[in-house]
């Protein structure tokens, strides 16, 4: 996206992804050195391509950044963060079920960490709102207008084959 485009307003979409490990743990990533906010951690995902749809681009980004393919997940909270420089629509969803094993494919590290630890690992201030509602999601009680789960259930079972 240009500049003028940034200028003018109009929030970068960005689908992030919600994994999380057997002890409940969720997946952050580090950003690599070049990037945008480099050295911090966030939710893994990326940039929304014009016309895909949300679902779609959560599985894109995840399968390219840590080799999962995304068979369900849920929108959990979506909001604009502004930068000095751009606009960000940031949109993270649960990811329930999933096949693979999330590995670095892009360079970057890699953690599992307790959802009352992410204040604590150097998350992106653009992230911390998101701490509040994967809280709730901890608690097992989620407002029903959180939405329904998009993907497939019945998707075929394999041996890194994960449900959440």
């Amino acid at each position: 996206m240009s500049e003028p485009e940034h200028a003018a307003g109009r929030a970068i979409h960005v689908m992030a992804g919600a994994l999380f490990d057997d002890a409940g743990r969720v997946l952050i990533a580090k950003r690599p050195p070049g990037k945008h906010m480099a050295g911090g951690w966030e939710f893994p995902g990326g940039k929304l391509e014009a016309g895909e749809a949300p679902f779609d681009g959560l599985r894109r980004e995840l399968q390219e950044e840590i080799g999962v393919d995304v068979i369900a997940a849920a929108p959990l909270i979506s909001y604009v963060h502004a930068y000095a420089d751009r606009r960000i629509l940031l949109d993270l969803w649960r990811v329930s079920e999933f096949i693979g094993t999330p590995q670095s494919l892009e360079g970057q590290p890699l953690q599992f960490v307790a959802i009352d630890e992410l204040e604590r690992v150097g998350l992106l201030e653009a992230d911390w709102p998101m701490i509040a509602a994967l809280r709730t999601l901890n608690s097992g009680f989620l407002p029903r207008s959180l939405g329904e789960e998009v993907g497939t259930p019945s998707a075929p079972l394999s041996a890194s084959h994960r449900k959440t």
